[in-house]
Formats: structure tokens, sequence, C-alpha cells
């Protein structure tokens, strides 16, 4: 299992549009590392009013999409099918380019630490090799 459709993530996450903000899966490593693609459209809902005439993809929607590709790395394992992944705390978060419609953000995010029911991860979003945001966040399976 190396590629996911946006059928098959639904399988794994309970997130739903307008929230699933990963497309596909291009490459995964269960329990350890993970590739993933969002296509930003500009029907996206959120640029109605982020901003207007300067639509722009919010910050918290990069963490999250970091996040949800994570989760994704976490919950394919045999023994988390079904479990749920909530935040228990973002780290070092920077956002270091704008995204805009029409971009391909590529999520890449490593579990760097997985024990029990907790996790440590770390990403990064990128358009056309330019980082967008990285982070590292601790979460925990439900």
């Amino acid at each position: 299992m190396n590629k996911l459709n946006k059928e098959e993530i639904e399988k794994i996450l309970p997130h739903r549009d307008p929230f699933l903000l990963i497309d596909e899966v291009t490459d995964i490593i269960p329990g350890k590392k993970i590739t993933a693609v969002r296509y930003v459209r500009q029907e996206e809902y959120y640029f109605k009013g982020h901003f207007p005439k300067n639509p722009i993809m919010p910050g918290v929607l990069l963490l999250e999409a970091i996040a949800q590709a994570g989760a994704v790395a976490a919950l394919v394992l045999p023994e988390n099918r079904g479990k749920l992944i909530l935040f228990a705390g973002i780290d070092k978060a920077r956002f270091k380019r704008i995204v805009r419609p029409g971009d391909e953000i590529i999520i890449e995010v490593e579990l760097t630490d997985f024990r029990r029911n907790i996790g440590k991860a770390s990403g990064t979003a990128k358009v056309k090799d330019e980082l967008a945001c990285y982070s590292e966040a601790m979460f925990a399976v439900t």
C-alpha cells in the first residue's frame, strides 16, 4: 500500500468535505511517514472571506492538512483502525509562503515518536518545492 485515493482516505479518516484536506496519498510507510497532496481549488469555501479580492489559504488549514496526513500514517496501522486522532499540542509552527487557488500542496509528515496512544510528528507543506508551512505536533489516539 503506497498510494491511496480520496475514497480510500475516507475509509481511514472521519473527515469529510469540505474539511477533508488531503486529496491523495502518494507514498506511505505505515506508522512512520507519509507524503500526501492537496489540490487547492478556487471554489474552496474559505476563499469567500479570506480574502475576497486576495484569496489566501488560512494557515490553520495548512496545519490541519499536515495533521490529517499524519493521522492517515498512524490510523492505517491495524491496531489503530477505526480510532480517532486528536491534536494534543502544536509546536514550532511557521508559515513561509502564501498558498493560493491553483496551488498543489505536497505534504510530508514523519511520526517521530509513537508509544501507546501518544505520538509526536513533524511535517511540512510545500508548493513547487517552496516551504509554505512546517510544524511539530503531539497527538493522542482515542
